[in-house]
């Protein structure tokens, strides 16, 4: 059973960053995928951001490309989501998962395990 707890959410204007953190423990040496997704108020959880455990491979969310970059620390099984040029419509809650079999990376139902999210607002 993994254990997936997000940190680092907050309050910050239009145009500001802010670094998600996905601090990860159980099983981790089986996970084959994390990724990021996120939910506004009202709609349904999105995906926007996803990195292979093993290679490093990252995919995003065009709505979030050359914005946001995910990245993984091994050693501290950890993974981040960078968030720059934020702008208002990224808030949202924001949640760390984990896929234990590679697939699209972008689809909610490959992922077994889930944070508990963190909430990022943006004000503009």
């Amino acid at each position: 059973q993994m254990q997936l707890v997000e940190s680092g959410g907050g309050l910050v204007q239009a145009g500001g960053s802010l670094r998600l953190s996905c601090a990860a423990s159980g099983f981790t040496y089986n996970s084959a995928v994390m990724g990021w997704f996120r939910q506004a108020p009202g709609k349904e959880r999105e995906f926007v951001a996803a990195i292979r455990w093993n290679s490093g491979s990252t995919y995003y969310s065009d709505s979030v490309k050359g914005r946001f970059t995910i990245s993984r620390d091994v050693a501290k099984s950890t993974v981040y989501l960078q968030m720059n040029s934020l702008k208002p419509e990224d808030t949202a809650v924001y949640y760390c998962a984990a896929a234990l079999s590679i697939g699209t990376q972008q689809l909610r139902e490959e992922y077994k395990y889930w944070g508990q999210g963190t909430q990022v607002t943006v004000s503009s």
